[in-house]
């Protein structure tokens, strides 16, 4: 009888590590981690040369010209406070690069009750490009400052950036509704589109509900569809566009590996698409030269023809044979071997074009014999945050879920360990 009740426990033992799946599957040879460790120190520079000395903001892009985008300034604070760690840029310097963005951040009165516009002024931190009170950019930028925040704990930085956090009015954001908007604007008050599907938007719930001062009521997260479709004998809850970013961005920071949201688990979830990525790009292979020789990665990203949402099944799989590289390393957590593979090839194709002095520009078509000629702010961050998560045993993950918002946040949420 004992020993009928061990294997049992044995064999639940089996499926339980199987489920959850860590960070880091696979044996790293010398040669890849040093690979996989250059291109996380060189997307970190992106944020040392486009950052603005005086206000902290960060560039959307390397183009000249670039405004400033919150989501970015808020993965350059992360990915600063990360350098610290590996030597990369001194405790002291980085505490003082965040305070300027930070303090950029506070006394900005150009948004609205605590959200932030999308696009900044990189020497103001005022609106341009007309752009929107964003929520999600918001997020992310908050996301990144309270991540930076855990790295320098008991500081006056660290404070601050909670500060910055509790001023928020996430409740504002659902307009007396169940669903966050996507945002708001002064000429015409909130745009007509909410965050009612599955999509990068956990990050934003996860925040709003969890907040001390303003939050969105827990009935918020279980508002928005859970939509799902098969491709390829895999059952996927998709987001509409199909790309990869938007599986990644929220997972960047929440450890959804023993998470369980009435059965559905967020980072299993997130594996299945991006082999379901992988394996529609295989099935056009005749069709486009780029997806040849173990190479894919749909998502968000610059194109021949400007930026576009490429995206695979389920989903609107809308492509045109360019891959955007970032989605490629940030899927490494989800699929190690096939994205390990990926970055190889792209790594050495036709004697390393490719790659630059920030680590992989953002796309490239073969069929158009075209490649990026810049970087883009969000990538570079996606890049560095799940490479630390892939090579230090969830690092980030670690330092965010610790944090009283994301535990409120759960607890509200009703989000049960597996």
């Amino acid at each position: 009888m004992r020993q009928s009740v061990f294997s049992l426990l044995a064999a639940l033992l089996i499926l339980l590590q199987a489920r959850i799946c860590p960070a880091q599957t696979i044996s790293l040879s010398q040669e890849d981690r040093a690979l996989l460790e250059r291109i996380q120190r060189d997307s970190v520079r992106y944020f040392l040369a486009f950052t603005d000395p005086e206000t902290g903001l960060v560039q959307d892009s390397s183009r000249s010209g670039s405004p400033a985008s919150v989501a970015a300034t808020g993965f350059g604070m992360a990915s600063l406070a990360i350098a610290t760690t590996h030597g990369w840029i001194s405790y002291r310097e980085a505490y003082e690069r965040i305070g300027r963005a930070v303090h950029t951040l506070e006394k900005n009165t150009s948004g609205q009750n605590g959200f932030f516009y999308h696009f900044l002024d990189s020497k103001t931190g005022k609106r341009i490009w007309k752009s929107e009170v964003s929520s999600i950019d918001t997020a992310l930028a908050i996301a990144g400052a309270l991540l930076a925040a855990t790295y320098f704990s008991g500081t006056d930085l660290e404070q601050r950036i909670k500060a910055l956090y509790r001023r928020v009015r996430w409740d504002w954001m659902l307009n007396g509704s169940l669903l966050f908007c996507h945002g708001w604007k002064p000429e015409g008050g909130f745009l007509p589109f909410y965050w009612d599907t599955y999509s990068e938007h956990l990050i934003l719930q996860a925040l709003g509900i969890g907040s001390d001062t303003y939050p969105a009521p827990k009935e918020a997260w279980g508002h928005w569809e859970r939509l799902a479709d098969t491709f390829n004998g895999k059952e996927i809850i998709y987001s509409y566009t199909g790309s990869l970013f938007t599986y990644q961005y929220p997972q960047a920071f929440i450890d959804f590996r023993e998470l369980d949201d009435d059965g559905i688990n967020y980072f299993e979830n997130s594996g299945k698409a991006t082999t379901a990525n992988r394996e529609f790009c295989a099935r056009h292979q005749e069709e486009f030269l780029t997806y040849q020789h173990q190479m894919w990665g749909l998502s968000a990203s610059l194109g021949p023809d400007g930026y576009k949402a490429y995206g695979a099944e389920p989903g609107l799989a809308f492509h045109d044979g360019t891959i955007a590289i970032y989605s490629v390393i940030a899927s490494i957590v989800f699929t190690p071997e096939e994205s390990l593979a990926a970055v190889r090839n792209m790594y050495e194709l036709e004697g390393g074009r490719l790659y630059g002095e920030y680590g992989f520009v953002d796309a490239f078509n073969l069929d158009q014999k075209w490649k990026a000629n810049e970087y883009l702010g969000i990538d570079q961050g996606i890049t560095v945050l799940m490479l630390e998560n892939f090579l230090y045993d969830g690092a980030v993950w670690k330092r965010f879920m610790k944090l009283e918002p994301i535990r409120r946040w759960m607890e509200r949420a009703q989000l049960t360990s597996n």
